[in-house]
């Protein structure tokens, strides 16, 4: 049995109890008086709802998850995948918050609901984790990226400090997720609250955190510092979440300068939710869209889950789609419940800082699933439809982002700058009360209002706006 003692050379930073906090960004007023009984509708349940209930969220039904614009209606978008990694959360959270609480001394006595509680955030930071996520799926990131890398940005650009140029040459879809969690455009309201979610539930989707810009000898190469969780609009407000989370900084300042933290540990739990879900049920779509030999998967699934090759069920499958369905439930079952013994296990560590490896590493059948993903991104991410459509995904959001930002800073050059100014929603305009806003302020409202596009919207306004096609008047 675990016990919960301070290490011998110094106390952790991080508790559970801190970790776990209910408080909401920004404070709010309490509405009912916390008592020890579980309530009906919990603060991290509540949580999950306004994921649900947002407009952001909403507009993932019509965003790539790999294939885009898919015409089948069994491919996957990044609002089925969002779903479905939130389910795959919930119960990696629940079992192995159970676990920790069955091992650790103590602990069932200080946080009673703590599996339930691990549970409700975690499926709702999965729910959010590709909020932010640009269209064309991970090419939208590369696509916005590039631009911003490119001559045609160069005007633009070379007036930022370096960081700021990092937020946008190295464009991050989970840094814009957070800005889309706790930002409020000042056209919509003078509240900063976003959609005002629980410190808890912002610092387990914070799955990288620490800025874009950061000196290479600071870096460890752990996973929390593959990319970036938050743009400079938003680090004063990640520094906030930090501190009430108590995150333990890398920096040896004690006001971590650099601005880079431990992990939350159950943003362990939300990376291992999606590296599940992405990987196994990426393979599965592209099974069933005939991309990938069926024989081979239907083989290596069997493989992973220790079928013998005859091994003969209660059920005749008459469908292999059917059969494919039954073996992908049956994987992921299995691998929550070994993903949750080793979150259970490395628990202490985590809390520390010590352990910055993705749990799927550790997994028994992890060279099977680098198998399979290398099968995918051969059959399926390179595939000519995959590979046609997030080319011109390159064109479409580079030609969007172009057009807006010299129609932005230099609105009188013309009549069609004018224009394109005038089709720009307000909140994404630097005029009003956003007139004081910076040139990277300004950049960062574009980035938005164009990273925000479904794929198709993203598609027509630029053909729309090239005048290849002329929208229908009602």
């Amino acid at each position: 049995m675990m016990h919960l003692q301070p290490d011998s050379a110094a106390a952790p930073a991080m508790t559970w109890g801190q970790l776990l906090s209910r408080r909401r960004y920004p404070e709010q007023p309490q509405l009912h008086v916390v008592t020890d009984a579980p309530p009906v509708r919990g603060a991290f349940v509540q949580d999950y709802d306004r994921v649900v209930f947002s407009s952001a969220f909403r507009r993932l039904q019509r965003r790539t998850q790999v294939m885009p614009l898919p015409e089948t209606d069994f491919v996957h978008t990044r609002l089925t995948h969002s779903l479905e990694t939130a389910c795959v959360g919930r119960s990696l959270g629940r079992l192995g918050g159970r676990l920790l609480l069955e091992e650790t001394e103590g602990l069932a006595h200080t946080l009673p609901y703590l599996d339930s509680d691990f549970g409700d955030i975690v499926a709702a930071a999965c729910l959010a984790h590709d909020i932010g996520n640009p269209p064309f799926g991970h090419s939208g990131e590369d696509a916005i990226s590039a631009y911003f890398r490119s001559s045609a940005a160069e005007p633009f650009v070379r007036v930022l400090n370096p960081a700021q140029r990092a937020d946008l040459q190295q464009f991050e879809g989970n840094a814009a997720g957070f800005r889309v969690l706790t930002h409020t455009y000042a056209a919509h309201s003078s509240g900063t609250a976003g959609l005002g979610l629980t410190y808890a539930t912002l610092g387990a989707f914070s799955k990288y955190p620490r800025p874009a810009l950061v000196p290479n000898t600071r870096l460890t190469q752990g996973t929390s510092e593959k990319r970036y969780g938050y743009f400079q609009t938003e680090a004063p407000r990640f520094q906030e979440v930090a501190r009430e989370l108590g995150l333990r900084p890398k920096s040896a300042e004690e006001d971590a300068a650099d601005g880079c933290f431990y992990r939350h540990p159950l943003a362990f739990l939300v990376e291992a939710a999606d590296d599940l879900c992405y990987r196994i049920i990426d393979f599965e779509d592209g099974l069933k869209l005939g991309l990938i030999p069926r024989k081979a998967g239907l083989r290596l699934l069997r493989e992973m889950l220790g079928d013998a090759p005859d091994r003969r069920g209660s059920v005749e499958w008459r469908d292999w789609r059917e059969e494919l369905g039954y073996l992908r439930a049956r994987l992921i079952n299995h691998l929550v419940l070994q993903t949750a013994r080793l979150f259970a296990t490395r628990a202490p560590a985590l809390l520390y800082g010590r352990a910055d490896e993705p749990l799927v590493c550790q997994l028994d059948c992890w060279e099977q699933l680098q198998h399979m993903h290398q099968l995918t991104v051969e059959h399926l991410y390179h595939s000519r439809p995959v590979l046609e459509i997030e080319a011109a995904g390159f064109e479409v959001l580079a030609g969007l982002l172009d057009a807006f930002l010299h129609a932005s800073f230099d609105p009188q050059s013309s009549a069609r700058s004018r224009k394109l100014l005038q089709l720009l929603p307000e909140q994404f305009r630097a005029t009003g009360p956003q007139q004081q806003a910076t040139a990277y302020e300004q950049i960062i409202l574009l980035t938005d209002y164009i990273g925000g596009l479904t794929d198709q919207n993203a598609l027509s306004l630029f053909r729309t706006i090239r005048g290849i096609d002329l929208p229908k008047v009602f």
